[in-house]
């Protein structure tokens, strides 16, 4: 049997239900795999040991009454961007080092009344702001697989805490890949829903019209598991799609047989371009294992159709101007007066001033700058309007797509995990790190990564699945059947 904390969701429910261990146990394994490991991986912003505890042994008594709940008892672990009730809650930067929210998000305040153990807070990209986990300011995330390596971003806390075994699960956000690249660097399944299937409330807003919160996990099934929980409408987010979600499970082993799987062409071939700034080559081995899948699907009885998506090469571009522009709008609140890195000013603006720069990374400044500029007067319709004109070009794309195909498949990152410091003195080629998942976030449309082998170097590959709007059913039900553990 496998040491407790390296089970998936579904094996410690069974194991819990059927008194192999308590729940006490569970999150124990899971504390003492949090102290070996987190000195050398940085997943962990803050652990709540005592507080754990606690809660697993509330949850042993609600499963010794019979009164347990799909996650009473199973320990995870949630991006420092999303809100805990009496959790330290920084987003990775040091304006927030000491905010302890009064609340939890509507999905985290779900799993815990559920009875879910809440294990503590994983390291991220500061408010988002990243795609290897290196803009933290707590220190970068690194790799389980190769300590060398990033974890990816800007949720590689989170995908790297559930692949080390020091969590069975992790609820992070994905904004334009935050949750499926680190996923896929990290050989676990990232599922960013549709925009407005999982509420937003209490997620620290990065660019409103894409972010989106998810589940990081071991297994397909156990993301579509923790969506059958999280789903749902919100009052507090008007922004939340008012239908009921699904049943995620019902036809989760159904067999895939006659389903279209669509291949858009400009995912295999050279990416960005000058559209995006920049341009260089799927890697081979990349591209190697996404054809095994494709094949696999063949096998399945999937019918496999070549699309385009003429205007991903611009999905960059639009996607570094509207979140700038959401970002330096949402920020405006930080201004080190209520917590966290206040410093002294000779005046009001200079304490502002001066707080802000000590309590913001340079990544946050950079997206701060470059959003103000574009919202600017003069410069508003060159850049903010124009790049929302073609995110509706590109969400077009999509929409004619899923007329002719039930599902899309592509690489989820260009490569495999890159070296600790490899990008980070190169903010464009950083960028471009998202090239394969910003364009379903600009969309608004769901996409899982799902674990698809190795490289030569041992290290994970994660091959994409996107869906039509709402249609997260399909996305799990081809993930299930292609997935790759281990």
């Amino acid at each position: 049997m496998s040491k407790l904390n390296e089970l998936t969701i579904k094996e410690a429910q069974e194991g819990l239900r059927s008194k192999k261990f308590t729940a006490v146990e569970l999150t124990q394994a899971c504390l003492d795999r949090i102290k070996e490991r987190n000195k050398d991986i940085n997943a962990f912003i803050t652990v709540c040991e005592e507080s754990a505890l606690e809660e697993a042994r509330i949850a042993d008594g609600l499963l010794n009454s019979g009164q347990d709940a799909p996650l009473t008892g199973i320990p995870f672990s949630v991006k420092d961007a999303i809100c805990t009730a009496g959790v330290r809650s920084t987003g990775s930067a040091k304006i927030l080092d000491n905010y302890i929210p009064p609340f939890d998000a509507t999905v985290i305040g779900k799993i815990r009344k559920q009875g879910g153990v809440l294990l503590g807070k994983n390291n991220c990209d500061a408010f988002g702001h990243g795609a290897s986990n290196e803009n933290s300011m707590y220190g970068p995330v690194r790799n389980p697989y190769d300590l060398s390596k990033v974890a990816g971003g800007s949720s590689g806390g989170s995908a790297a805490a559930v692949a080390d075994n020091m969590s069975i699960f992790s609820i992070a956000e994905d904004t334009g890949g935050s949750i499926r690249q680190p996923a896929s660097f990290c050989g676990m399944a990232g599922f960013r829903p549709t925009y407005g299937r999982n509420s937003r409330f209490g997620i620290m807003p990065m660019a409103s019209s894409l972010d989106t919160v998810g589940p990081i996990t071991k297994t397909v099934y156990d993301s579509a598991l923790i969506m059958q929980q999280i789903a749902g409408a919100d009052s507090l987010d008007a922004t939340t799609i008012v239908d009921s979600a699904p049943d995620y499970l019902k036809n989760f082993e159904q067999d895939l047989k006659g389903m279209r799987v669509g291949i858009p062409k400009e995912y295999f071939s050279a990416l960005g371009g000058p559209a995006s700034g920049g341009e260089f080559k799927l890697d081979d081995e990349v591209k190697e294992i996404t054809a095994k899948q494709i094949d696999k699907l063949k096998e399945l009885g999937c019918t496999i159709e070549e699309i385009s998506l003429p205007h991903t090469k611009y999905a960059i571009a639009v996607y570094y101007i509207l979140v700038p522009s959401e970002d330096s709008s949402n920020l405006g609140r930080l201004d080190g007066i209520r917590y966290g890195s206040r410093q002294k000013g000779k005046d009001l603006y200079d304490l502002y001033a001066t707080s802000r720069a000590e309590g913001f990374p340079e990544e946050v400044k950079r997206r701060i700058l470059i959003g103000t500029y574009a919202l600017s007067a003069g410069y508003y319709d060159a850049y903010y309007k124009k790049a929302q004109t073609v995110r509706t070009l590109i969400k077009k794309d999509f929409d004619e797509a899923f007329k002719k195909v039930d599902v899309l498949i592509t690489p989820t990152s260009p490569f495999a995990a890159f070296g600790v410091g490899e990008k980070k003195d190169d903010p464009l080629a950083m960028y471009l790190a998202d090239v394969m998942v910003s364009p379903a976030a600009i969309a608004g449309v769901p996409a899982l990564s799902v674990p698809s082998g190795k490289n030569a170097a041992g290290l994970p590959i994660g091959v994409q699945i996107i869906g039509s709007r709402k249609n997260e059913e399909a996305i799990f039900r081809v993930g299930n059947k292609i997935e790759i553990r281990g």
